[in-house]
């Protein structure tokens, strides 16, 4: 099985061999036989496969099923096509995971570096995760509180090993089927909305997609752009400091809330405006990547991967790639940027069979 033909990136060579598991006592019992060369693949949308691929077994999720325990809960299998649980909840009136329309992939790796867009994020309506120990297929659920989510990551990403069988949802619902609060600029401007506006949730379903397609980011057959891996890096998060040493109209985004006003007696002493340290604030990668020098359709000569016509967030396969041309190409926009703004930027993706080195 060449594993190019199981990523949405389309590069990757060869396995061992493919288990897909099916059902949830399939998953479990292949969960139990996996060993430390063999990879678990869902979607394969946030993934970069070296060239010379892996040496195991690639146990493929494939499990569906959307059950409703309890009014705003829903349960959903792993293998569940991420934008299919969008819509099941759309279609319920449930608020809290529209924003996130049209990213692709499985249910089960959304948890996994707690996907978002749009100023939402999915950890924010996940109740629990039901997991599987690779090696043993001991079973364990894990609270919402115990996942460790942040900015693209998780326990799960931060080396916890798990499989996940089955998510619980839990949603906000209101009697007009209102989003949540809109809280991008962006999706705000293309709703002709204010930040804070709810509006209906297939509304906003449609805007987002709309905004995703206009960046190559929803997987299309007949659109060249979206033959990618999404968005190749994450946003930077930086001190506020760091932060003012870059150009006025660098966007930044606050990662803490604003210090309260406080009124102090005359002659007391003041304490630190930020207990805890430096505040931080996000920076846009792709703001970086564009005032570093590279531009969108960028290719280095004889490569087949490209940033993309549309987004110069993303890396895509141009035709005939190799993932050593996606690396190459992703290691000479960090060195742009790093050189430029002295700011490393971090791979999205899942990189399986690279060296530590590579990117």
């Amino acid at each position: 099985m060449n594993l190019a033909d199981l990523t949405t990136l389309r590069v990757g060579g060869p396995s061992g061999r493919l288990v897909e598991a099916t059902t949830r006592d399939e998953l479990i019992s292949a969960t139990a036989d996996l060993g430390p060369d063999d990879l678990v693949l869902g979607g394969g949308s946030n993934l970069v496969v070296a060239d010379a691929g892996i040496l195991g077994t690639v146990l493929r999720v494939a499990t569906r099923g959307i059950a409703d325990p309890a009014p705003g809960v829903l349960r959903v299998e792993a293998g569940e096509s991420w934008d299919d649980v969008v819509q099941a909840a759309i279609a319920r009136g449930y608020a809290g995971i529209e924003a996130l329309s049209g990213i692709p992939g499985s249910a089960g790796a959304a948890p996994i570096q707690n996907i978002g867009a749009y100023g939402q994020e999915v950890g924010a309506s996940i109740r629990s995760v039901e997991v599987a120990e690779p090696g043993t297929g001991r079973i364990a659920r894990v609270s919402a509180a115990e996942l460790g989510f942040g900015y693209r990551t998780s326990v799960f990403k931060q080396g916890v090993p798990a499989v996940v069988l089955a998510l619980e949802f839990a949603f906000d619902v209101t009697p007009d089927s209102l989003s949540r609060p809109i809280a991008y600029g962006q999706l705000a401007t293309a709703l002709g909305a204010r930040i804070g506006e709810r509006l209906p949730l297939p509304v906003v379903r449609e805007a987002v997609l709309a905004l995703r397609r206009s960046k190559g980011m929803v997987l299309d057959p007949h659109d060249p752009d979206s033959v990618s891996a999404g968005s190749f890096f994450t946003n930077p998060i930086v001190t506020e400091g760091f932060a003012r040493e870059l150009p006025a109209d660098a966007p930044r985004f606050p990662q803490e809330p604003d210090e309260p006003e406080r009124v102090l007696p005359l002659g007391s002493d003041i304490p630190p405006l930020a207990a805890g340290g430096p505040r931080h604030v996000k920076l846009s990668a792709a703001w970086l990547i564009e005032r570093a020098g590279v531009r969108r359709g960028f290719a280095i000569p004889g490569s087949g991967a490209a940033i993309s016509a549309k987004h110069t967030l993303a890396i895509v396969n141009r035709g005939g790639a190799t993932a050593a041309d996606i690396l190459q190409l992703a290691d000479y926009v960090q060195t742009r940027v790093l050189s430029q703004f002295g700011v490393r930027l971090q791979p999205e993706p899942t990189l399986v069979g690279f060296d530590d080195e590579s990117v």
